[in-house]
């Protein structure tokens, strides 16, 4: 084999490993946006449908305001502080055999102490609250929010300040098998051994690549030479 032809292969198999390295750079990115897309944890206040997996940072929290005896699931009121002083308060699910570890909270709450404890950050799915927690929680809310707040919570305006759904905290993170994100990782490791393949020295796919350029230069140099004679 010439000179001529070794680079000629060489040029085609850079060209080509060119090529595959952009297509896996571009699954790479890809199988990493799905993946934390279907990782993504909300904020609770960000929260679509109550397939959103969310989470809410502690500052505060209530005794429980209701009590489901047959999960061991209490309700509780909490409070969520932003950066900028704004707060938010929502409904969270517990199990209360976990309570001991929000009690520091609760004590501060109540002004039982005046260590400031350290927030904590519960995760969990929305789920929405009935016309009977809807009420109780109503019947409750002026023992928690702070003496400064001027608005009356009722029926009416109960979800545009706490929204229509709780936090459960109970519900495990539901992992299911993502096919898409399967099929592209596939991809990205055959373009991988693909491409170490191709820069070997038996790919069938530069050898045809070669030949065809090689019958390609061939017929034009019959057509230029035809072309010379008249």
């Amino acid at each position: 084999m010439n000179e001529e032809r070794k680079e000629q292969k060489l040029v085609i198999k850079l060209s080509l490993s060119l090529l595959y390295f952009i297509v896996i750079g571009i699954l790479i990115i890809t199988s990493y946006s799905l993946y934390q897309k279907n990782n993504k944890i909300e904020s609770f206040h960000k929260v679509k449908n109550t397939s959103d997996y969310s989470k809410i940072t502690i500052s505060q929290m209530s005794d429980k305001i209701a009590y489901y005896k047959e999960k061991n699931i209490g309700i509780h009121y909490v409070m969520e502080y932003e950066n900028t002083g704004k707060w938010h308060t929502y409904l969270i699910a517990i199990n209360e055999n976990d309570i001991s570890k929000y009690q520091n909270i609760i004590d501060y709450t109540y002004k039982k102490t005046i260590n400031v404890p350290e927030t904590i950050t519960v995760y969990g799915y929305p789920v929405l609250i009935n016309d009977d927690l809807k009420n109780i929680a109503i019947k409750h809310i002026n023992d928690f929010i702070p003496e400064s707040n001027e608005v009356v919570i009722n029926e009416s305006n109960f979800n545009d300040y706490l929204t229509n759904t709780y936090l459960d905290t109970t519900k495990e993170r539901n992992t299911s098998f993502d096919f898409t994100l399967f099929l592209l990782l596939l991809l990205t490791i055959f373009m991988i051994f693909l491409m170490i393949y191709t820069l070997g020295n038996n790919s069938k796919l530069v050898k045809s690549i070669d030949h065809f350029i090689e019958r390609k230069q061939r017929k034009i140099k019959r057509i230029k030479k035809k072309l010379r004679k008249r």
